[in-house]
């Protein structure tokens, strides 16, 4: 950069915009602009300029067309920034071939991602399942120019600097980091499956909050269970997966769990790397996709979550309920026209921020765990510890009372366990009258 100008660490924006036949956008451009911005502020880059790049046709060799090629040309002579992001998947050809057009460093969408993945994994899995991603991102772009890739401070080298850089220039080195890193990995998948076990011991049903990056999943997880979760208006704010317990107004406990967000044309190696992680999704009970009903993409992010979880094998028959969150951003009209359609057909209008709707919410959570359960009633010896004990952990005790040595408790246990209590306890239970699931 010329001695004249402050140091910065400039970049421009370019979101490539697809076309179909008919000449129009697939997604909104605007929108999608402003969120490839974000993403790039997100590594700490002052954007100097961003604009759209509409694409009727990809060229192989450079994806973008000669002219916008030599537009964005001039405006890297202009601004000399120290990286272009291209709003885009490029091939290792296509973003070789436009680092020598435009000279300096390009990224594209998905390196972009891990970059900012790289600096918010805080826990030892988060980093391993991101250098997972990295590697395999990276072994198919080992070609010579690739060389002044280097790692330094959080994220995984994209960005340039001193340092150690064999894990760029060695195919060997990276496939045998791929292969330790995936052994670690299935340590924490068994792992994981041992606390799945444990938890289910103990039978509370699992409710994870899935969505849209800065949906504002990890606002309403600290809402619902008074925990201090990063919470920010910041892209992939959570990485590291978070598990509380939280009891719904009923009574019913239930394990509420804070997840990744999701973005669109989230890259494959990331899907894959952080499997494990997203499991907790495929194993919970119900799970409640936070969406941001301000946004103006906000029908288009929801099919982007439901296209990876379909993605991840979630079951079609596994309940789904939406949270429409930051309704305080909505103008009265389309405020009060969510609200009054509150809880019908499983969708909840709230604002994690101030808190309206959040009881809703935790009715319709109560709703879905205990959907076809059924409630029975249960006398016990009051010295009878080992058939507590088998109370407590095969079913949800809703209701404890002592009277004349005998402990009187009113469970709720799924059909599937019934036959289990019957036998375990004959003539020592009665199916409760009502509503099943209700008490």
């Amino acid at each position: 950069m010329a001695g004249s100008k402050s140091p910065r660490r400039a970049a421009l924006v370019v979101h490539v915009e697809p076309k179909n036949r008919d000449g129009r956008a697939l997604r909104d451009g605007p929108a999608r602009l402003e969120e490839a911005v974000g993403l790039t502020a997100a590594i700490h880059l002052d954007i100097v300029w961003s604009g759209i790049a509409p694409l009727a046709r990809p060229v192989p060799a450079t994806l973008l067309g000669s002219g916008k090629v030599d537009e964005i040309a001039a405006l890297a002579k202009e601004h000399e920034p120290e990286i272009v992001m291209v709003n885009a998947v490029l091939s290792p050809v296509q973003q070789r071939n436009l680092e020598k057009a435009w000279g300096t460093k390009v990224l594209d969408r998905t390196a972009l991602i891990l970059e900012i993945f790289g600096e918010r994994a805080q826990t030892r899995e988060g980093r391993l399942q991101v250098e997972l991603a990295h590697l395999n991102y990276q072994r198919s772009r080992l070609v010579r120019s690739w060389t002044h890739l280097e790692r330094q401070r959080g994220g995984f080298g994209f960005l340039g600097g001193p340092g150690e850089s064999q894990i760029e220039s060695d195919r060997r080195l990276i496939s045998e980091r791929i292969v330790k890193i995936k052994k670690e990995l299935e340590q924490v998948k068994r792992t994981r499956g041992l606390g799945r076990q444990a938890r289910k011991k103990v039978p509370y049903p699992v409710i994870a909050l899935v969505g849209y990056t800065n949906a504002g999943k990890s606002t309403l997880f600290n809402r619902l269970t008074d925990s201090e979760v990063l919470a920010k208006d910041l892209l992939f704010a959570t990485l590291d997966p978070t598990m509380r317990g939280l009891k719904l107004p009923g009574g019913t406990r239930v394990i509420l769990s804070d997840t990744v967000g999701f973005i669109a044309d989230l890259p494959t190696e990331l899907v894959a790397a952080f499997r494990a992680t997203l499991e907790e999704v495929l194993e919970a009970d119900v799970i409640a996709h936070v969406r941001d009903a301000a946004h103006e993409e906000t029908e288009a992010q929801k099919a982007d979550v439901l296209a990876i979880l379909a993605e991840l094998g979630v079951p079609e028959d596994r309940p789904i309920l939406e949270v429409l969150n930051k309704i305080d951003l909505l103008d009265a009209g389309p405020r009060r026209g969510l609200e009054a359609q509150n809880g019908r057909g499983g969708a909840f209008a709230v604002s994690a921020l101030s808190g309206t709707g959040i009881p809703a919410v935790l009715a319709g959570f109560e709703t879905a765990v205990t959907r076809g359960n059924i409630t029975l009633a249960l006398t016990l010896d009051g010295s009878d510890g080992e058939a507590l004990a088998f109370a407590y952990r095969h079913a949800q005790v809703v209701d404890r009372r002592e009277k004349a040595g005998k402990l009187q408790l009113t469970l709720r246990i799924t059909p599937q366990d019934r036959a289990r209590f019957e036998q375990r306890f004959p003539k020592k239970t009665k199916l409760l009258e009502g509503v099943a699931g209700e008490y």
